[in-house]
Order: C-alpha cells, then sequence, then structure tokens
C-alpha cells in the first residue's frame, strides 16, 4: 500500500498525468516513456505491475502480451514533476517487439532502425 505522502509529493496537476522515465532497474537503460496519474501510481503501489496512464480503464504493461513490467523502486525528481521508475523487465519493451521503445535514431539527416525486432508482435498482441 502507498502512503498519501507519496501521492503527495508527486506534481499531479489539472491534467493529470506526470511523466514516467521507465528503466531497468539493474542497468538504468531507458525502456520507455509513459504518463503516469494518480490512480496509476497507486494501483502499481498496489499490486507490483506497473500501471499507465494511456487510456481509461487503466493499461497495465503486460496484461495482453505476457511482457510483464514490474515496479522495483519509484524515484521523483526534486519537482515531483518527473517519475523515475525503475523495473524488473520480463521479455520485450516495446509493442514493436524490441528491447526497448527507442529503435530509431535521427543520424545524417535520416532516421534509420537501430535495432531489429527481438520477437515478432504479432504474437504477441494478436
Amino acid at each position: 500500500m502507498i502512503d498519501s505522502a507519496i501521492l503527495d509529493a508527486i506534481a499531479f496537476d489539472a491534467n493529470g498525468p506526470v511523466s514516467a522515465n521507465v528503466q531497468r532497474h539493474d542497468t538504468s537503460e531507458m525502456l520507455t516513456l509513459a504518463w503516469m496519474n494518480r490512480t496509476s501510481v497507486a494501483e502499481m503501489f498496489a499490486t507490483g505491475p506497473v500501471h499507465n496512464y494511456i487510456r481509461n480503464p487503466l493499461w497495465c504493461k503486460g496484461e495482453s502480451s505476457g511482457q510483464t513490467r514490474t515496479l522495483v523502486e519509484l524515484r521523483l525528481d526534486r519537482a515531483g514533476a518527473t517519475l523515475p521508475v525503475l523495473v524488473e523487465q520480463t521479455g520485450v519493451a516495446g509493442h514493436t517487439g524490441r528491447r526497448d521503445c527507442f529503435f530509431v535514431a535521427a543520424r545524417d539527416g535520416e532516421v534509420p532502425e537501430m535495432a531489429a525486432p527481438l520477437v515478432l508482435p504479432a504474437p504477441l498482441y494478436g
């Protein structure tokens, strides 16, 4: 269960969500940028899996794909406006079947893919 003091330290505003930098807990590798509101943070602490504020109802990573993301530690920046979310990632992190969501780069006026899918996304997501 999460203490309300933690939720109160996060700078949720009238728009609701704050950015969540989702990282592997053991390497600090950035997996994705997500959005979390008060309800998703509370649900994450209550259940363990990371819940994101993308749509209503909340989206729990892995609920359809089995590629789970479990909270290890939640951190806050000084203003409480950005949440580094350290996780244990099981399977791929991205909907494209890649290790993370950052697989393209701006290079020499182009945007090449830097990483191929590790798994085909169709079997994961139907």
